[in-house]
């Protein structure tokens, strides 16, 4: 284990490092890691606190963390997040190093973090499945599924790389986090520090850690169905492109296949699969759910920026300024016009027949493809003008 130096007084100020544990009846084990974070700060001659975040323990946490030498904060709001968000607003370090208070994590071997962060990097994530994951610490679907499908989604939509998304073990500059004013109370708390963090551009990097079988008899706080699904949650929020454009994208593309395969008829695939009006209305149904995830996106996509939990987008502004409100209704005039046009024709083709029986197939083309360009001009015109409403100066 690499030696740590203390710096100076005058470059470590009042105190350098807060050990921090959000603690709901942690009883069983929270003496436990005082003890070892508490003796930590005392091998490595680091000016530094032990705090715990009670988020309204009824078992004697408090009484347990004050014995040992810890600083104790009362966070009323339930919630993981709420309970951090409380702690990290009362710590006094420079650098914080936070980690669940179930003997988990090892708070006696904290070298690797408190070297990353004095070089400067703002946050230090642990990666347990570099440093290894004891038996029984992590259930079967976090292993092997929640963790790193969570983990792949927080790379593919923010191009952060961290192996670890969801380790409770991580450091970082004080004052760099609290700057993000991060807003969530519950276990996606740990999501929206790294994200927020990756938007902001500060520096994130890994380094390996463990992970042991906590030490509690009773069931974790954590729901695996309920807390992975706010993690999603919160991951499709913050990008706008994967939850709204991308999707749209593709359904357009989709859509307007199908649509231009299908409309001169009946398109046999097999002699025993034959495509006909039916699929074409689902084509141009689909197109229609493109573009209106595509004017989610876009409005989306500026809300965020405007409020400041996005970072403004330069191409956005480009495309928004290309496409102002005036210039989008005159498009979707124009592919009303052209919707109106083709239900015309159908009418037309109604009334040369007496309007009798018509060619089925023919006449619902028509009045299909009409009907489609006609509500995705209103679409267009509806998204314009909200997009000119979130345009609007934001009144605090």
């Amino acid at each position: 284990m690499t030696h740590l130096e203390p710096l100076p007084a005058e470059a470590s100020g009042p105190l350098e490092l807060t050990i921090l544990m959000p603690c709901l009846n942690e009883a069983e084990t929270l003496g436990v890691c005082v003890d070892k974070a508490m003796a930590y700060l005392k091998r490595s001659g680091i000016s530094g606190e032990v705090l715990i975040a009670d988020n309204g323990s009824t078992d004697g946490s408090q009484a347990i963390a004050t014995a040992g030498g810890a600083r104790v904060v009362a966070v009323p709001e339930r919630g993981y997040g709420a309970a951090l968000k409380g702690g990290i607003a009362a710590a006094r370090g420079r650098y914080i190093i936070m980690g669940d208070a179930d003997d988990s994590y090892d708070f006696s071997r904290l070298d690797a973090f408190v070297e990353r962060l004095r070089a400067g990097t703002d946050i230090v994530m642990g990666n347990r499945f570099q440093g290894g994951i004891g038996p029984g610490a992590m259930p079967f679907l976090h292993r092997y599924l929640g963790n790193p499908v969570l983990s792949f989604l927080g790379r593919l939509f923010f191009g952060i790389e961290v192996g670890d998304f969801h380790c409770g073990l991580r450091g970082f500059n004080t004052e760099a986090v609290r700057k993000l004013r991060l807003e969530t109370s519950g276990m996606e708390f740990a999501s929206e520090m790294v994200v927020r963090a990756s938007l902001a551009g500060l520096s994130i990097v890994e380094v390996p850690t463990t992970l042991k079988k906590d030490g509690r008899s009773r069931p974790p706080h954590l729901k695996t169905w309920r807390d992975g699904w706010r993690h999603l949650r919160f991951l499709l929020v913050y990008s706008p492109r994967w939850l709204f454009f991308y999707p749209g994208l593709v359904l357009i593309l989709l859509g307007g296949t199908g649509v231009a395969a299908l409309y001169p008829g009946p398109l046999s695939i097999t002699p025993h699969l034959r495509l006909d009006i039916h699929t074409f209305l689902v084509a141009a149904m689909t197109v229609l759910i493109g573009v209106q995830a595509i004017s989610f996106g876009v409005v989306a996509r500026r809300y965020g920026a405007l409020l400041g939990f996005l970072p403004a987008s330069e191409d956005l502004e480009r495309v928004l300024h290309a496409f102002s409100l005036e210039r989008v209704l005159r498009a979707a005039l124009v592919l009303g016009v052209l919707g109106l046009g083709f239900q015309i024709w159908a009418v037309s083709n109604w009334a040369q027949a007496g309007f009798g029986d018509l060619v089925f197939g023919a006449t619902m083309r028509k009045l299909i493809l009409g009907l489609t360009a006609l509500v995705a001009a209103v679409q267009l015109a509806l998204t314009a003008f909200l997009a000119s409403v979130v345009e609007m100066p934001l009144k605090r």
